[in-house]
This record gives C-alpha cells, sequence and structure tokens, in this order.
C-alpha cells in the first residue's frame, strides 16, 4: 500500500533559527528607525535653534541643510520666512552664489511686506558683488579696480542695479549707505571698464568706436574719475577723424573741469604701453 508522506514540522534547532531571524529583523528596523535623521523629527524652535547656531559658528553646510528641511516641513510662518533670508546667507557664504541668488529672489517675491526685505535686496547686491571680488583682489585694494576692469561686467552691472533698487526703496534702511558706497565703486569699476576699452580703440586708430566709448563714460559715469580721460580721448578722437569744431569744445570742457589731465600738456596721451608691460598680469593694458 502506497504511503504518503506528510510535511515534516520544522525541528527544534530550525524554530530557534526562524526565531533569531525575526529578532534580528525587528532590531534592524528599530535600530534604523532610531538612526534617523532628528532634523526630520526635531520641533520647530529646536529645528531653527540648530540651524541658526551652525550658522553662527560657520557651519554653513551643515546650517543650509537644516534651513532647507525646517523650510520643507514648515511652510508658512515667520519662521520660514526667516529661515529663507538666513538659507540665503549660508548659501552665500558657503560659496553658492547662483543658490543665494535664488533663494533671496524667491524670498522677495513671496515677502514683499516682511520687515527685513531691505536686507534681501542688500544681499542680492552683495552676492553678485563677491562675484567679481575675491579675497586676494580685496586684499591687494590698490590694485583692485585695475584687476576688475579686465573681467566680464556682467555681474557688477547686477550688483549696481540691486545696491540702487535697496537705496530707491527702502533710503532709509540702516544698509543704505552702505550700498551708496558700494554703488560708487562699481560705477568708477565700471567706467574704468569702458575707458580701457576705449584706450585700445584709439590705439588701433578705430577713432569712432574710442571716441563712442569715451562718449558712454560722460553719459552715464559723469561722475566718475574717468570722466577725464573720456573727455581728453573725444578730443584726440575727433581730431584724428578731423573734427575740429568738436575737438575744441571738448577740450574747453576738459580744461574747465579738469585743468591738470595730463593730456593738456602732453598730446599724445594715453602712450601706448610698453612690451614689458603689456605682458604684467593684470596691469590693465590690453
Amino acid at each position: 500500500m502506497r504511503v504518503t508522506k506528510l510535511p515534516v514540522a520544522p525541528t527544534s534547532a530550525l524554530k530557534v533559527l526562524i526565531v533569531l531571524v525575526l529578532a534580528l529583523t525587528m532590531s534592524a528596523c528599530s535600530w534604523f528607525h532610531r538612526g534617523g535623521d532628528p532634523l526630520d523629527t526635531l520641533p520647530l524652535p529646536q529645528l531653527y535653534a540648530r540651524a541658526h547656531n551652525d550658522l553662527v559658528h560657520a557651519d554653513y553646510s551643515a546650517a543650509e541643510k537644516a534651513y532647507q528641511r525646517l523650510i520643507a516641513r514648515f511652510p508658512s510662518g515667520p519662521f520660514n520666512e526667516q529661515s529663507q533670508l538666513e538659507l540665503a546667507y549660508a548659501q552665500y557664504k558657503n560659496n553658492k552664489p547662483d543658490d543665494a541668488y535664488s533663494t533671496v529672489n524667491r524670498f522677495i517675491k513671496a515677502n514683499p511686506l516682511n520687515p527685513h526685505v531691505d536686507y534681501a535686496y542688500y544681499l542680492r547686491g552683495l552676492i553678485n558683488f563677491d562675484r567679481t571680488t575675491g579675497i586676494i583682489e580685496r586684499t591687494f585694494t590698490s590694485q583692485e579696480i585695475g584687476k576688475q576692469t579686465r573681467r566680464d561686467q556682467g555681474y557688477n552691472l547686477k550688483s549696481f542695479d540691486d545696491f540702487a533698487e535697496l537705496s530707491r526703496r527702502f533710503p532709509d534702511s540702516a544698509y543704505a549707505a552702505d550700498a551708496r558706497q558700494r554703488m560708487i565703486y562699481l560705477r568708477n569699476v565700471l567706467a574704468q571698464y569702458e575707458i580701457n576699452v576705449s584706450k585700445f580703440y584709439l590705439r588701433n586708430k578705430a577713432y569712432v568706436a574710442a571716441a563712442d566709448r569715451a562718449q558712454y563714460v560722460i553719459e552715464h559715469y559723469q561722475e566718475s574719475p574717468q570722466a577725464g580721460d573720456a573727455l581728453a580721448i573725444m578730443c584726440r578722437s575727433y581730431l584724428a577723424l578731423g573734427q575740429k569744431q568738436q575737438a575744441d569744445q571738448v577740450r574747453q570742457v576738459l580744461t574747465t573741469n579738469y585743468p591738470d589731465h595730463p593730456y593738456l600738456k602732453d598730446p599724445k596721451w594715453p602712450h601706448s604701453p610698453s612690451l614689458i608691460r603689456k605682458m604684467i598680469p593684470f596691469s590693465g593694458h590690453y
């Protein structure tokens, strides 16, 4: 007679092994749960305090992470608004200008009536200001403008506009005075850039282009120290183009406003730099 074998029940050893596996699995799950990111469970005040403490102690990466978790977990309220501002600052200090600029722009758009929105405009200007001003250049301030003028001026223009908007919207802001000083610096940088280009055209006998760039300085940066150079370049360019009447008019303006300008004593100013001078890095010559 055929006998059908029934499934054999697990032995005692096998039962013990199964129990151990289940226990280890449950223990591992519990361990992973306990080891989760505390930023996901901290209450709002404690989470903000942690982020702010990281910021104060210059741990900008940790601060950025904590602020981002706070903003994601608590998408409204005063803690959220303040965290957006401080997040932008942390990103700025952590050398992430693109992220910082995006963050501060979102804050301005979403919170135009925030009592600290003037700081947001100021920070936006600083972000672009520091994109073209490195640590070494800030150390050697006497050569700073010469170095800056060899770079693309896009960020300088944006920074100037940001500071101008702050000064226009919030003239009594605590940040307005510093913004205006930075605007003067940027104005001079932008004017010197135009003068450098104008000199380049002049040396290469592109007199119309030289006069046009110099005229741009007079129209847009009239109060800059470079305005005298612009008038001198215009005078030389008009003489080279045979426009003596215009040259005489410009020379009169130059004499009245800049009587000590070197062009008035040396009609060949500006002289072409020597080959050695051209080879000096950041000398401001082309």
